[in-house]
């Protein structure tokens, strides 16, 4: 039973090695996909109306500059919503690393370059240190300041 296994065994490997020999030497791959496609020539039948031809193209031409102006407006506000997180995140993380400043009862909203406290804070101090934080924040340009001093809840 074993001699019959190992011979046909014997048999598969060499009909496999055979197979990939002869694709070798005829240069025939093993792929399922063509590697050359014949294209046949492009060509028109009848008349064109250049005229006709030109409308469509303006046509086309002032769709396309519709779409990349959409286009641009959108990417414009994405950057300012993007420019707007930033200054938001930059101000929220020095408050956050300020021991003088509970970060957590403070609002920041940021609207352009102009940002805006709002909440509780415990005291004068606190109030003086969180505008100040704003301020001295790169790319703010003015800072509105809605907070109240009193206790927190």
């Amino acid at each position: 039973m074993r001699e019959a296994i190992r011979a046909l065994l014997f048999v598969v490997l060499i009909a496999v090695v055979g197979f990939f020999a002869f694709a070798w030497w005829t240069g025939d791959s093993l792929r399922l996909t063509p590697t050359h496609v014949l294209e046949a020539p492009t060509g028109t039948s009848g008349t064109v109306d250049a005229a006709k031809a030109r409308e469509r193209g303006a046509a086309i031409g002032e769709r396309a500059a519709e779409a990349t102006a959409r286009v641009q407006e959108a990417t414009a506000r994405v950057h300012e919503t993007v420019n707007e997180a930033a200054l938001t995140a930059k101000i929220k993380a020095k408050m956050a690393l300020d021991d003088s400043v509970k970060s957590r009862a403070i609002d920041v909203t940021t609207n352009g370059s102009t940002v805006t406290l709002s909440g509780r804070v415990g005291s004068m101090a606190e109030h003086d240190r969180a505008v100040d934080l704003a301020r001295e924040t790169a790319g703010v340009t003015k800072v509105t300041d809605e907070l109240t001093i009193g206790r927190r809840d």
